[in-house]
């Protein structure tokens, strides 16, 4: 009797303990530990969103005028101004990246719902600057944030185009792939199903994938493309993978390309 009582509180702690600690298991906020990096052209950016909640990031002013737009969402574990500091960025685009809530100096905890609801509210700030050209809006997503970028485009159709880096069919299937001994989908409270809105996309799509990534494996991404509406392309790198894709001259060289169309 004892092993059976044993066997039960095993089989109901683990699962348990998964479904209260998922947020931290999916999420890290990031502080922001410094923005000497941050070329002269960057300027501190804060949005409110409905709730009141602020969201804090840069925007990077490009040449043209007024500027094509790259709106930025990072990694889970990612705080913007690593990946806005970039110099390989085209110089005639603007970029823009507000971190999540609860990363960097943004306000507020991170979750689905409020990511997704706050990408739009990024868009919609973005999209009535005079200074900039609303109808050349890309947007831009890494590993966590492709979803994120994936919906917004799904919501707001005038995007021009987006660039996802590492993108993943659902976070139920990755957990499937990382956690095969829970019943991920039925405790996920964070689902991130950009299949969905991928098949409601029709703008152009350039993924950027490592074929060495452990973490979102190029079949979870393939899967995402081949449900992508619209025109796409994919770009493999040999070699890379999650942490070290856009190391090379071949991820920037492959983002220039792109936008240099849209």
């Amino acid at each position: 009797m004892e092993w059976i009582i044993l066997i039960a509180v095993v089989a109901l702690g683990v699962p348990a303990a998964a479904w209260l600690a998922q947020d931290h298991l999916l999420f890290f906020p990031q502080p922001v530990a410094s923005t000497t990096r941050l070329q002269a052209s960057a300027s501190p950016l804060e949005i409110a969103v409905p709730e009141g909640i602020r969201l804090r990031g840069w925007i990077v002013k490009g040449t043209a005028e007024p500027a094509p737009v790259v709106i930025y969402f990072g990694g889970n574990a990612e705080e913007v101004s690593w990946t806005l500091s970039d110099v390989r960025w085209p110089r005639e685009w603007t970029i823009v990246g507000l971190n999540y809530r609860g990363y960097g100096a943004s306000e507020g905890k991170p979750g689905q719902v409020a990511l997704e609801a706050d990408a739009l509210s990024i868009y919609d700030a973005i999209a009535r600057r005079e200074d900039i050209d609303r109808r050349r809006i890309v947007v831009f997503g890494r590993s966590l944030g492709t979803a994120v970028a994936a919906h917004l485009a799904a919501e707001r159709p005038k995007v021009a185009a987006a660039v996802l880096v590492s993108p993943y069919d659902s976070m139920t299937a990755i957990g499937k792939l990382h956690y095969p001994w829970l019943p991920v989908a039925l405790l996920l409270r964070h689902r991130f199903d950009a299949s969905l809105d991928a098949k409601r996309n029709r703008m152009p799509l350039l993924a950027i994938v490592g074929e060495a990534d452990a973490i979102v494996p190029p079949a979870r991404s393939r899967a995402l493309y081949d449900a992508w509406a619209g025109p796409k392309s994919w770009q493999a790198i040999p070699g890379a993978g999650h942490n070290d894709l856009g190391n090379g001259p071949e991820f920037w060289e492959a983002v220039a390309r792109f936008l240099a169309k849209h």
